[in-house]
């Protein structure tokens, strides 16, 4: 019954952070913004929606002893190994190519990227 209300906590909590990057992506003026928004909701959001399973996989394991709940709680977890590496790499490649396409930041305080190329 624990791990039941925890999963369903954590589920909650993943909706929340999804329904506010939806959110930001749809109000922020520009792509650093709009990114920054669908990163936080890709990772947090995600994130706690994969522990809501592995937890609700877990309560299940526990009362039923079926292994199929262990697999999916590792699949889980796998899955959630996957997104922390590559949502920030990607995160950072759709950034650069966008600051190389030329939508610079506006306005921005410090763009060390444009001093890069200056010096170069």
């Amino acid at each position: 019954m624990t791990l039941t209300t925890a999963a369903t906590l954590c589920i909650a909590i993943g909706i929340i952070f999804n329904a506010l990057g939806v959110i930001g992506i749809l109000r922020f003026p520009d792509v650093y913004t709009r990114l920054h928004a669908e990163t936080k909701m890709a990772t947090f959001g995600t994130i706690f929606l994969a522990i809501g399973v592995i937890l609700y996989a877990a309560g299940l394991l526990a009362d039923t002893g079926d292994s199929q709940y262990l697999t999916l709680a590792t699949h889980t977890i796998l899955v959630v190994i996957a997104i922390a590496f590559t949502n920030a790499t990607g995160a950072h490649a759709i950034a650069r190519a966008a600051h190389k396409s030329g939508q610079l930041p506006d306005p921005a305080v410090v763009d060390r990227l444009q001093e890069v190329k200056k010096r170069d």
